[in-house]
């Protein structure tokens, strides 16, 4: 399979590296195609990539085109590619909110698989989930999960609407973990522990926590009660956390954050 990503920025990237790293794909069958001359050159200067700068010279080559570019982007993009598609060749979209009918729509093709990865993906622990148009036949389908799973895990959904979903759990989710640790992190400072010290604490006891999670089959529900006895320091800081209302306010944020990428998707639906 001859690969296309188009999009040399953060994620374009990391997908590239892994599916190289991991060996399921090699340099001659990997193409970039970067529409700004700064970054291409960048790009250029790594021999490990195919980099071009004008789509006429790279997608007919292609098998599978990824889109990892900013949703606010497609329209150009879409308008650029649409005379260069063939209809067998598979599209798979990491662009946040651009629904898989508008793809089909604007490029003329109808097999269009999208996906919601994370930013961990750059480190192979990554969190992916996607679905796909019913023309993707079940081979393509397990082809593109294969790459996929070379930055982490993923899971698959039936319901579009779940891609939205996912972005508000997973997509945005390491923001949410990091905005709890740096809390943690400042409270551990305040109590006397250098910078360092708090770090190592906080991210040590966020890798046990879920290690430990991950390893056994206790809900999170059961490893709470194991940790808070009664009338202990874990209660204490749950109590608190109970009156200050932190448990519905983190419910009620990722459903601001499903709610915005329901937005994003009628917008880029409009465009």
């Amino acid at each position: 399979m001859k690969i296309l990503i188009i999009g040399g920025g953060n994620m374009g990237m990391t997908y590239a590296h892994s599916f190289l790293r991991s060996h399921i794909c090699d340099r001659q069958n990997l193409m970039i195609l970067e529409k700004s001359a700064e970054r291409s050159y960048e790009l250029t200067k790594d021999t490990e990539f195919n980099v071009y700068a004008e789509p006429e010279g790279c997608i007919n080559l292609a098998d599978l085109i990824i889109l990892a570019v900013k949703p606010q982007d497609s329209p150009e993009l879409f308008e650029r590619l649409r005379p260069l598609i063939d209809t067998q060749q598979v599209v798979l979209s990491i662009m946040a909110g651009v629904r898989m009918n508008t793809i089909a729509e604007n490029l003329g093709t109808k097999k269009v698989i999208r996906a919601m990865p994370n930013l961990p993906s750059q480190v192979g622990m990554g969190m992916t989930v996607f679905t796909s148009t019913e023309e993707v036949t079940r081979i393509e389908l397990v082809m593109v999960q294969n790459l996929i799973n070379t930055t982490g895990k993923s899971l698959y959904v039936s319901d579009e609407a779940m891609i939205d979903a996912a972005t508000a759990i997973s997509g945005s989710g390491p923001a949410y973990v990091w905005y709890f640790m740096k809390a943690l992190i400042e409270a551990g400072r305040s109590m006397g522990f250098s910078e360092s010290e708090a770090e190592m604490l906080v991210a040590q006891t966020f890798r046990g926590a879920i290690d430990l999670f991950q390893k056994t089959d206790f809900s999170c529900e059961e490893w709470i009660k194991k940790v808070a006895s009664k009338g202990g320091t874990t209660e204490a800081a749950l109590s608190a956390f109970e009156e200050t209302a932190l448990y519905q306010d983190i419910i009620t944020g990722a459903n601001a954050a499903l709610k915005r990428a329901e937005d994003l998707g009628k917008a880029a639906d409009q465009s």
